[in-house]
């Protein structure tokens, strides 16, 4: 039998997909995807008698029994996700209860958010001799990180930071970044980066809270925290 495609949507834009990943779409008979965060044009990419189950309402447990129900049906499925599906995709417990049922999972990836705002920008985020690291992560929430990887400890290597789910703890997240970063450093904020309807800016750290409020954005927004934003801005 087909395993289970676990599929990347990439950002939101149709034309930054996968050929793999489009591929696999035009194939499925069973589409169980993200509504929440993917535009639904990516979701109509399926075959007209492909049957579409939204997640945006379900448990993990809810989406895990219709996986292996539907799996035993011998349909072929695409799990689609926001993103690339192996950045906080929340995946290795689904990849997991499916194996322990014996269904085999294959992963396509995606472009994420990160990639697409830098490429929207026009810059590069690695400038020999500022930096070559880039740093994903995210503000500590309800999903906890090891000490290690506190906030405090990777602002402190001041290298191009990009940060995820977020934007409801962006003011701790602004404070913290001052104690490392200049306050003129640039962030660049990208809310819902290649959707119609897409907003990105650069703003110094100081405002990088007070934008964020202003434009009431809790979801679908990526912080860029990078001194090479100047270099990219001033060429």
């Amino acid at each position: 039998m087909n395993p289970i495609s676990i599929v990347g949507a990439g950002p939101g834009a149709l034309d930054l997909m996968t050929i793999r990943a489009q591929q696999r779409l035009k194939d499925a008979e069973v589409l169980v995807w993200t509504d929440s965060l993917i535009p639904i044009q990516i979701a109509n990419i399926v075959k007209n008698d492909c049957e579409k189950i939204k997640t945006s309402n379900l448990t993990l447990e809810e989406i895990l029994s219709i996986l292996i129900t539907k799996y035993k049906e011998g349909k072929k499925i695409v799990r689609l996700h926001d993103g690339d599906p192996c950045l906080y995709g929340a995946i290795s417990e689904q990849i997991c209860r499916l194996n322990d049922a014996g269904i085999k999972v294959e992963i396509i990836p995606g472009v994420s958010a990160y990639q697409a705002t830098a490429a929207k920008l026009g810059v590069e985020l690695t400038i020999p001799d500022l930096t070559q690291t880039i740093i994903l992560s995210r503000a500590e929430g309800r999903t906890g990180k090891p000490a290690k990887e506190s906030l405090q400890n990777l602002a402190s290597i001041q290298a191009s930071l990009c940060l995820y789910l977020s934007a409801r703890h962006v003011e701790e997240v602004q404070l913290e970044l001052l104690n490392f970063y200049p306050k003129d450093t640039p962030v660049a904020i990208a809310h819902r980066v290649t959707w119609p309807d897409e907003w990105i800016k650069v703003i110094p750290l100081y405002e990088m809270a007070k934008t964020s409020k202003k434009e009431k954005f809790v979801r679908t927004t990526l912080y860029i925290i990078s001194p090479t934003l100047n270099i990219n801005n001033n060429r």
